[in-house]
């Protein structure tokens, strides 16, 4: 068995396994226990990383521009056929059933996880492919620029396990102070109602 092999069935297991542990969290919690939130409780004093990555556009983001914002930040393969799309359709629904005033305070970032397949043009396609243009910022860069950001972030990327649909790929959601308040999961809690039910929460509305 190849090393890439054996890459790619760890990360397989391991993804598998944690999507196991938080369905099942999900699923034994009540709602007081998870508190007022749809999605799963983040590790405690968690912040926003900072990070300075260009968009699609070429426009460049940066984390400490976004204070006073709630930020949801989730990691994306153009290629990605599993949770990519699911991701992407739920975040421009979510984001669509917020008023006019409560959108202008909200950024939605998908980080790359495959530079070497992710460009403006596959970008273009997937946001137009899932109705997400002017809704979720995608940021692509080359790996030298986008790897300390996977490290702070702490996610695996499809370029490390050799797949494009094996990746990190949760959908993480900061509120106006920086603070991680909550996480959403494809195939667990991740619906357009819970993504506005929590980005109002955040926004304190």
């Amino acid at each position: 068995m190849s090393r890439r092999t054996v890459i790619v069935v760890l990360a397989a297991l391991a993804l598998a396994a944690a999507a196991g542990i938080v369905a099942l969290a999900v699923a034994f919690l009540t709602p007081a226990d998870r508190g007022a939130y749809a999605g799963s409780v983040p590790p405690a004093d968690q912040q926003l990383p900072e990070f300075e990555l260009p968009d699609s556009t070429g426009a460049t983001v940066r984390s400490r521009d976004l204070r006073d914002k709630v930020v949801l930040v989730t990691f994306l393969d153009t290629q990605c056929r599993e949770s990519c799309p699911l991701i992407a359709a739920a975040l421009a629904r979510g984001l669509d059933r917020l008023e006019p005033d409560e959108r202008r305070d909200v950024v939605a970032l998908g980080i790359s996880v495959d530079p070497s397949g992710d460009d403006r043009e596959s970008v273009r396609a997937f946001l137009a492919r899932h109705r997400a243009e002017e809704r979720l910022r995608y940021l692509v860069a080359d790996e030298e620029a986008l790897r300390p950001v996977w490290e702070e972030f702490a996610v695996a990327s499809s370029l490390d396990s050799g797949s494009d649909d094996i990746h990190s790929a949760p959908v993480r959601i900061y509120d106006r102070e920086g603070r991680w308040v909550t996480t959403l999961h494809a195939g667990v809690d991740l619906t357009p109602d819970a993504v506005a039910h929590d980005v109002r929460l955040a926004l304190g509305t």
